[in-house]
């Protein structure tokens, strides 16, 4: 009997080890989960200027930016904490409103970063105040158009004139804090918001120009 309860103690030791062990592993990859949203490369990016230095824009004419500006970005959780994410926030805000740049909107893959992450400036709103967005989509585009002159922090020293962006848009789209919102936007924040989406899913403005003359051609 005393060799059997010695047994069933030491079984009952190599249970609590073994869950314990799985525990900490799981304890281990869960830190590293939440270590940063952002590669390491991405950090080297970020990290390397203070929150109010801009960062420099990627353009279509240097071939290694214009292959990165062509690829799909990536869902970014939402944290107030943080403190690479608001680093690199801060960062892409004074990059759109640097003198070099006067852009209207940016978006992140337009640094390097391909994050859901974008700046509009709200034409609509008084003041006329820069706002961020994070993971934001089109739910719904009007068939109305509208025909605006676009230009591309991207694309130097080009605008055209496109004829295929819609007039209102429904957008989805988290805060900072984590609330989710869904906003209707009319106008030429509308062509704002379309344009750095379309940064987002790796196209440019050119791209719809492209169609355009393509259709043009067809007719």
């Amino acid at each position: 009997m005393r060799r059997g309860f010695l047994k069933w103690i030491g079984i009952l030791l190599l249970t609590a080890l073994t869950i314990s062990g799985c525990s900490s592993i799981k304890g281990v990859l869960y830190k590293s989960e939440k270590v940063s949203q952002f590669s390491s490369h991405q950090e080297i990016l970020i990290l390397d200027g203070s929150p109010e230095i801009p960062m420099r824009v990627y353009k279509i004419t240097n071939r290694e930016d214009s292959v990165l500006l062509r690829q799909d970005s990536q869902y970014i959780t939402p944290d107030e904490n943080n403190e690479v994410l608001t680093r690199f926030i801060a960062r892409l805000y004074h990059t759109v409103i640097d003198s070099a740049s006067m852009g209207v909107g940016i978006a992140a893959p337009q640094v390097g970063i391909l994050k859901n992450i974008i700046w509009v400036q709200r034409f609509d709103k008084e003041g006329f105040p820069f706002e961020l967005y994070l993971n934001p989509k089109i739910l719904q585009y009007s068939e109305m158009k509208q025909t605006r002159r676009e230009g591309c922090l991207s694309v130097p020293n080009r605008t055209d004139t496109l004829h295929c962006r819609s007039y209102a848009i429904l957008i989805e789209y988290d805060r900072m804090n984590g609330e989710q919102k869904v906003e209707m936007v009319e106008d030429f924040t509308a062509i704002i918001f379309q344009h750095e989406i379309d940064h987002l899913n790796g196209i440019l403005y050119l791209d719809h120009l492209q169609k355009e003359m393509e259709d043009a051609r067809r007719k």
